[in-house]
């Protein structure tokens, strides 16, 4: 085992020992209205401190995460967000401690602002359901406004769009609040662009909004003061999220404090005029116009859990090798390196280190593993041998020896020996391939940036040849997206040969045959998607070297084992010779290379891996047909194919032992060994377990994000920011994470120094035994009070929605599974856990009560009936208002599913319309801006006619009529791609707000402990004026908002400006 390296223990020991003195990482600070205490967060607990500094005392004492503390107004309770049931709800508690109180009950996260000035309630938000007749999107980025009593029960809403940290005037008549427009990294800082939150103000009375802050970038978290004629709040109008002030009928503001590098967070107001913040993980106090005064925090707590623990090893592996004996497998588990016996059910851990491990292998003689492994700041290689020579297993060995094979300051990774085990393949930075010799030492460059291409670690793929004197590769060739199969020399002396040439996608190319031929995946021949960039099926193709191995190939069964047995019966009279133990050198004959080619695969299907038999007689493949990946089997001579072996895997990947005699499988998280010819499965038996260090491996994930984006950003200047400086900044407070949701908020905070799109960090931790909310699929009347729930709306396609129930609006749904609806309770209680469950229903019409037995369904479920609500609703409102003129078609990501459904809307149902209406707000993007852009750009070069009737026309495929694009501050990443070239390619004009520049690739990775998932962009996007789209927010030719007090009452303008424009042209 190896033991913590010197550098990382010392940080590790710095940092819980800091962590006893001076506590940081204090989130969320709430000052009590008297001024004079600061409750905060802490390690996922609500801890309280006085105003003028000393020891904090704990409130809550949870496994679970709580956080944004909330004072009342009398200062006596306190409510709070907290993730006890699965997702956060709403709690409250005595400001002086005690049990805490469940208030919200629903499975959406719901987090309080504010409490009423009567203090009854708490203002919540939460994206349950917007009322039935708000017409904005239906989508989680935009959440409602709520109010729940202090005793619990019954959920009121407040408003139906997006208001976030609110703050109620004295009086209650006015509310300040910020906006939410979209579904941006809360964390990013800097970015300057449409979806940047504003400062509004809402009148209770006159039921108005009105934007207040007119800055450009974010403006957030306002609090009143001045007798309610100004507002505190937080501002990055000086570059840096600053504490600023200003009048509510808006105008000049006045920037209270100067902190420069890190944002000043979480703004409040007690009583008495004293301001109250966070800053770089410190809590901070300032009257008015004063000096902003640190306050002194000393937390004497126990910890909450355990920093280290025992975790079963039992399954989730991947990067499966098998030994040269076949009798045990190597595999990754949580970044370490574990070996079990094929048969005893043994299993035993090689590596012990807070970074992690990858792709491991077997030498060819069995004797050493080897792998990659991310420590010291770079990915190194490894190799570990067993120290005793009368140990013949890893998995049954006790003492091991682990040496550094390649370690330098280059990233260095993906190791495979050489067939001869004499040299060692890898890939340095990345995008070179190169070869290092064991017994000189030296290296040597086989490959490099001009053939190879990366968005990550560890995604090339090359393959020795048998004799080690070729590889094959993923070749990326430069400037053409598809990939193609490349073969170059392993002495690094040749050229680069294209093996496919295709224009197709060319890949993961493997030697058969002991080197005669080659097999690979293309989707030439496959069915393929609507949308060039959507998905296509794939099929197995081999290619042969020589002719005689073509030939061979191509012989009938009959031809085939006689001249089988003419061989075995000559090898059996030339007994002269010897049998050498020597691999045959791989012979290429280059003349009429690209014609010896041949499909494998019958059918062309979802491959997930493939096999051939070493006498090249059958093919073994794993490909989706229905449900999930099963293996399958072709005999290559008859075509006969079946399905050999049942799995319904996600996926998987397949290796054969030294001999080709057994398949392994690593599927679902398992390990399996197959007899090919009967199918006979047996499961490798994982049974084990690690000893984590909790501290140690964040650490290592916080090292490993922060390095990556590095090295990984898509351009140089990295936004001009000085990254090297921010990593101290954060890493100071890895000590005082006390969760993985917190150590995701820090991410994302790091991360957001950065103002890029499609970056940040978010925390997916499942509880099995969470609340998960059923629906019924319909909009209840928000002004109803008494027992049950009333029917305002049953939507299409709901549980309700059936020939055989008649359940209709108006109506009260009284009790659930026998259970009374009472008045002062949450239907959210009564459905948990119910979707697809039989539920007993007692309805009622005011005189009679009738049973009806419904499926709920999911709130995701719902989620998608109330998107096709929301389209029918614009379509028909397009129909209305243009006289059936006009089509209309919403895109809500950028795939070929909803191309798809594009097309067919548009060639079909609106074909003969004048022009179409194209609605790309809150599209969430994906690729299909070139699809898009030349389907809408059609000219038409022929019409197919006779002289009384026309029967078609050229481009058929392709809209020929003009288009107009409704756009807003919502659409992301693809859907910037597509109003720009909609915009610069003059296909035309563009209603709505403006888009935010987040043209830029995504690369999202899962950290090793499979609970975080992170991911800055790789690869950027240029446009027509070389410049960088990212930040480069696309303007639109009419620019109008949707205003709150129009929309939520049923009217969509910026769909109405498009109708009357494109009518304007028409004329």
């Amino acid at each position: 085992m190896r033991k913590l390296s010197l550098a990382l223990f010392s940080l590790i020991a710095c940092l819980q020992s800091s962590a006893q003195t001076e506590p940081n990482w204090m989130r969320y600070a709430a000052i009590s209205p008297d001024g004079k205490t600061i409750a905060f967060t802490y390690k996922g607990d609500i801890y309280k401190v006085p105003t003028s500094g000393g020891n904090a005392t704990m409130l809550t004492l949870h496994e679970a995460n709580d956080m944004m503390p909330i004072w009342s107004k009398d200062g006596k309770q306190i409510a709070f967000a907290s993730d006890r049931f699965g997702d956060f709800d709403v709690f409250l508690i005595p400001a002086e401690g005690g049990e805490a109180k469940r208030l919200t009950y629903h499975s959406v996260p719901e987090f309080p602002y504010s409490f009423t000035t009567d203090n009854k309630s708490v203002l919540f938000g939460s994206t349950r359901m917007d009322a039935a007749s708000n017409r904005t999107f239906p989508t989680g980025s935009q959440p409602e406004l709520y109010k729940v009593s202090v005793n619990g029960g019954r959920i009121e809403q407040v408003l139906t769009t997006p208001a976030e940290w609110v703050s109620l005037s004295s009086n209650g008549q006015l509310m300040l609040y910020q906006d939410k427009k979209g579904g941006e990294n809360q964390w990013r800082k800097h970015h300057t662009s449409a979806i940047a939150r504003d400062i509004w103000i809402y009148d209770n009375n006159a039921k108005t909004h009105k934007k207040i802050t007119t800055f450009n970038g974010e403006d957030r978290n306002p609090v009143f003061t001045d007798a309610d004629k100004a507002f505190y709040y937080l501002s990055e109008e000086s570059g840096s999220f600053n504490v600023h002030k200003m009048g509510i009928e808006g105008g000049k503001s006045q920037q209270l404090t100067s902190f420069k590098k890190h944002p000043v967070r979480f703004l409040s107001l007690s009583n008495d005029g004293t301001l109250c913040f966070g800053y770089d993980g410190e809590l901070y106090t300032m009257k008015g116009n004063g000096r902003p005064q640190k306050v002194s925090v000393n937390i004497v707590a126990d910890v909450r859990s355990n920093n280290t623990r025992v975790v079963p090893v039992n399954g989730g592996v991947r990067d499966m090798a098998v030994s040269p004996n076949g009798k045990e497998v190597a595999y990754i588990f949580r970044g370490e390196v574990f070996v079990s016996s094929v048969d005893g059910g043994v299993t035993k851990r090689i590596t012990n280190t807070p970074e992690q491990e990858r792709l491991v292998s077997f030498s060819p003689d069995g004797k050493t593993l080897l792998y990659s492994s991310e420590r010291g700041n770079s990915w190194k290689i490894f190799e570990t041998k067993k120290q005793r020579s009368e140990e013949p297993y890893f998995y049954a060995s006790t003492v091991l020896n682990e040496t550094a094979v390649i370690s330098n300051n280059n990233e260095n990774y993906q190791p495979a020996y050489s067939p001869d085990g004499k040299e060692i393949a890898f890939i340095e930075n990345r995008m070179t391939l190169k070869v290092y010799n064991i017994a000189t030492k030296q290296t040597r460059t086989i490959l490099t940036d001009k053939e190879l291409f990366s968005n990550g670690d560890n995604d090339q793929y090359f393959q020795w040849s048998p004799d080690g004197k070729w590889f094959l590769f993923d070749y990326a060739v430069p400037g053409v997206a598809p990939g193609e199969v490349g073969l170059v020399a392993a002495d690094g002396k040749g050229k680069v040969i294209n093996l496919t040439e295709s224009g197709f996608n060319d890949s993961r190319a493997k030697w058969i045959m002991g080197g005669k031929a080659m097999m690979w995946f293309s989707n030439r021949d496959g069915l393929k998607a609507v949308a060039q960039s959507g998905g296509a099926q794939a099929d197995v193709y081999a290619m042969f070297f020589t002719q005689e191995a073509f030939d061979k190939f191509k012989l009938s069964k009959e031809d085939a084992a006689l001249q089988k047995e003419i061989e075995d019966n000559k090898a059996k009279a030339d007994t002269s010779k010897k049998q050498s133990a020597k691999k045959d050198s791989v012979v290429i004959e280059w003349e009429g290379l690209s014609m010896r080619k041949a499909k494998l695969t019958i059918h062309s299907s979802q491959m997930s891996d493939a096999l051939v038999s070493k006498d090249g007689e059958t093919l073994y493949y794993l490909t989706r047909f229905e449900r999930g990946v099963n293996l399958w089997t072709t005999n290559l001579r008859t075509r006969e194919t079946k399905m050999l072996v049942t799995l319904n895997a996600q996926g998987g990947n397949m290796v054969w032992d030294k001999d080709q005699k057994n398949i392994f499988l690593s599927a679902n998280g398992g390990i399996s060994k197959i007899e090919p010819n009967s199918g006979k499965r047996d499961m490798v038996s994982i049974n084990g377990e690690m000893t984590l260090d909790v501290a140690a491996e964040r650490v290592f994930m916080f090292e490993h994000v922060w390095r990556r984006t590095k090295e990984t950003f898509y351009t140089r200047t990295m936004h001009g920011v000085n990254w090297d400086s921010y990593k101290p900044d954060y890493e100071r407070h890895l000590a005082h994470i006390g969760n993985n949701f917190e150590f995701a908020e820090l991410l994302s905070e790091l991360l957001g120094e950065l103002n890029v799109s499609h970056s940040g960090a978010t925390y997916s931790g499942f509880n099995p035994n969470g609340d998960v909310t059923a629906s019924l699929g319909v909009f209840y009347d928000q002004n109803y009070k008494g027992v049950g729930y009333k029917i305002e709306e049953i939507i299409k396609g709901g549980p309700l929605d059936r020939a055989d129930i008649n359940v209709k609006a108006g109506m009260i749904i009284e009790a659930i599974d026998g259970q009374t609806i009472a008045a002062d309770t949450d239907i959210a209680q009564y459905l948990n856990r119910k979707a697809g469950q039989n539920t007993l229903l007692t309805v009622t019409d005011g005189n009679t009560k009738m049973e009806v037995t419904v499926k709920p369904i999911s709130t995701g479920e719902e989620n998608g009936l109330l998107y096709r609500r929301w389209v029918k609703k614009n379509q028909d409102e397009v129909d209305r208002l243009s006289n059936g003129q006009l089509g209309y078609v919403h895109i809500p990501g950028m795939s070929d599913g909803a191309y798809r459904t594009t097309y067919e809307e548009i060639m079909g149902k609106y074909v003969n319309r004048k022009a179409i209406v194209v609605d790309v707000r809150f599209n969430g993007g994906g690729d299909l801006v070139a699809d898009l852009a030349m389907f809408l750009s059609g000219k038409k070069f022929f019409d197919y006619t006779t002289d009384t009737r026309s029967n078609g026309y050229e481009p058929n495929f392709r809209w020929t009529k003009p288009s107009i694009s409704i756009i807003n501050e919502a659409a992301y990443s693809d859907g910037h791609c597509y109003a720009y070239a909609f915009k610069e390619l003059g296909i035309g004009k563009l209603v709505g707000m403006p888009v935010p520049g987040t043209c830029t690739f995504a690369a999202w990775e899962q950290l090793q402990d499979n609970s975080i998932r992170w991911g800055v962009p790789p690869v950027g996007v240029k446009g027509l004026q070389n410049q960088y789209l990212e930040n480069a927010q696309t303007e639109p030719d009419i620019k109008l908002m949707n205003e709150y007090d129009v929309v939520n009452k049923g009217r969509d303008q910026q769909l109405e400006a498009a109708v009357n424009e494109l009518l304007k042209q028409l004329k």
